[in-house]
């Protein structure tokens, strides 16, 4: 079942210590921005919950984990401030989920675009069905992954950075993504993927949650410049959305 709703859907379900937060949109799970906001706000939440070890992330329907973020919004952008306003929506969630006192598991069922890719990097771990590929396309249209670059990076290396983002046209299959480390397993079907989820998750959440929140911070040591870093790369991308080049590949997308 998957949401027709404008603006997206988002649930969580707290069970056995394991929080499951679905989101959904009718646009192959795209973020509009009022979404991006919710989850921000949901992944905060939970950090404090005593009743949560372990958040697991997933999207709904069988198809796309994530469009990444919403088409019908970047292509309304008319000035700068708008501009940096929209770029900062990933940037709030990874930052959320970057100082999340709990471990996050990815769970991604199908194809990743753009901010999708940022969303599972900066996952603790994350496991996949060998329909996940990945692609980065934003500078097809004139701007660049920066916002969730750093993410990318501190999860697959420079190398694989580089490879995704400039060959912004080329899908990147799931078994790829697994050799750079944005995979820790990928699976022939959703029904594996879930078993495996269900259980990993259960053994995960019956850990010493002190254990596992120090765990969390030493993976992520290193990263507190990214609460300032990530906006000033969002400036960037601001900026060159207004760009006649960038507004010329926006309208033939359109089309």
């Amino acid at each position: 079942m998957t949401t027709s709703r404008e603006n997206g859907s988002l649930y969580t379900n707290i069970e056995n210590k394991i929080a499951t937060v679905e989101f959904g949109h009718p646009a192959s799970n795209s973020f509009p921005s009022v979404l991006l906001d919710r989850l921000e706000a949901e992944i905060n939440k939970l950090s404090e919950n005593e009743e949560v070890n372990v958040i697991l992330l997933k999207s709904e329907g069988e198809k796309a984990f994530c469009a990444g973020a919403s088409f019908n919004e970047l292509i309304e952008i008319d000035d700068l401030e708008s501009g940096k306003k929209f770029f900062s929506g990933f940037a709030n969630v990874i930052n959320a989920m970057r100082s999340c006192n709990k471990l996050i598991v990815g769970r991604v069922q199908g194809k990743t675009v753009g901010g999708g890719v940022g969303l599972v990097s900066a996952c603790d771990y994350a496991m996949a069905t060998d329909a996940a590929a990945i692609k980065l396309s934003e500078l097809s249209i004139g701007i660049g992954p920066f916002v969730i670059a750093p993410a990318v990076e501190r999860k697959m290396g420079v190398d694989a950075l580089a490879e995704l983002s400039l060959a912004a046209h080329e899908w990147k299959n799931a078994y790829w993504a697994k050799e750079k480390g944005l995979y820790a397993k990928v699976f022939d079907s959703i029904e594996d993927l879930d078993k495996e989820i269900e259980l990993f998750t259960e053994k995960l959440a019956s850990y010493n949650p002190d254990a596992l929140t120090q765990m969390k911070k030493t993976l992520w040591k290193n990263t507190d410049h990214w609460a300032h870093s990530l906006y000033e790369n969002a400036s960037v991308s601001g900026e060159l959305v207004l760009s006649v080049f960038t507004k010329n590949a926006l309208a033939k997308f359109k089309k």
